[in-house]
């Protein structure tokens, strides 16, 4: 195949390849398994450097669009139903690193990044946070939701916190302590321990194999759900489809709430992401949770929440008024993994990897 790159364009040789390599390989003019040029044949079709043709092969290998197999070469690995697809190419590093594919964040990647924002942002790392977080990490949190998980939001309908135990707190204010609060049983003990200790009464909500039993539902009288519909802990369990929409329909019956836990569903080997209970009724309902500690480091103790536009304004009267409680250099260096791409690249080095296993 003819790789052409132009040098007179702005855009760096290595990108350049990447670009089109990633389309074939997308396309399927690369099937999976199928064996790519080598990195010389390569270099030699598309007139650059041995050294160019390594960074876009790195990057794509990554990614999980290509794998390196050793003495044999590169062969396309991606299939069309894998998510997470990268970010946007214009933020790429010209290094790789592939530790971490057990799961651990590279920590050469986790302190490049904070001696660049060091770099780009300087003394003004030292000022107060917003209230609701940083605009660069909210409009990155943002955009990766639509990217990953098809939740299309507002910068402005996010909010960082300090982990999600913090976030719940900040519900259960929100809320309001005169609402019953259900959970999952058995679930993360945590969860149930933080509501009660803010002030709240707990209801315990058996599971089925696929969700909280309708059974349960029914004569529950909580009017705030709070479920991990992603393979909930410690039971394994994945709530279904029918089940999702089961949770929708019970918050709107007794104009209830779900607050949606979806911890640990970036590693779903799934060659399709579940759809959220948020990305299904997005406007009033349901609010969703995640963090950075299980996919970047547990000492990362950030976390955010995604509102829906109808309790907006609620929050702002309650709740807004309380300080960032994340240090704005963290807030700008997962914005900057976000944006760079470093972050999904992990998660696809992560995915892949338990494919193997």
């Amino acid at each position: 195949m003819n790789y052409h790159i132009d040098k007179t364009s702005a855009q760096s040789a290595y990108l350049q390849l990447y670009h089109r390599l990633r389309e074939d390989v997308v396309s399927g003019a690369y099937p999976h398994g199928s064996k790519l040029p080598s990195k010389r044949q390569m270099a030699e079709d598309a007139g650059v450097s041995l050294v160019t043709v390594e960074h876009a092969y790195a990057i794509l290998c990554d990614e999980g669009y290509l794998e390196s197999r050793e003495r044999s070469g590169y062969y396309a690995a991606y299939r069309a139903g894998d998510c997470f697809p990268g970010a946007p190419a214009e933020h790429f590093r010209t290094e790789t690193n592939s530790r971490g594919a057990g799961g651990e964040f590279p920590f050469s990647v986790l302190a490049r990044t904070m001696r660049k924002v060091l770099s780009d942002y300087g003394e003004s790392l030292m000022v107060k946070s917003p209230n609701n977080g940083c605009a660069a990490l909210r409009q990155a949190i943002g955009d990766y939701l639509a990217r990953s998980r098809g939740i299309r939001v507002k910068s402005a309908q996010i909010v960082i916190g300090s982990g999600a135990e913090y976030l719940y707190g900040l519900i259960v204010q929100l809320l309001g302590r005169e609402r019953v609060y259900a959970v999952e049983e058995p679930s993360y003990d945590k969860i149930r321990r933080v509501y009660r200790a803010s002030g709240v009464t707990v209801e315990s909500l058996r599971l089925g194999a696929d969700g909280v039993r309708t059974d349960e539902l029914r004569r529950a009288e909580a009017t705030v759900l709070h479920v991990t519909p992603f393979r909930s802990f410690p039971s394994g369990v994945t709530a279904s489809a029918g089940k999702r929409a089961e949770y929708i329909r019970w918050a709107a019956e007794r104009n209830g709430y779900i607050v949606e836990d979806d911890f640990d569903s970036e590693f779903s080997l799934s060659s399709k992401a579940e759809d959220t209970v948020f990305s299904l009724e997005p406007e009033r309902s349901v609010i969703y949770l995640n963090t950075f500690s299980k996919t970047v480091a547990p000492s990362i103790r950030v976390g955010y929440m995604v509102l829906p536009p109808a309790l907006l304004d609620s929050f702002e009267r309650t709740v807004g008024f309380y300080s960032c409680t994340v240090p704005l250099f963290e807030q700008y260096v997962l914005a900057e993994l976000l944006r760079s791409g470093d972050f999904e690249r992990h998660l696809n080095r992560v995915r892949r990897s338990r494919r193997k296993q």
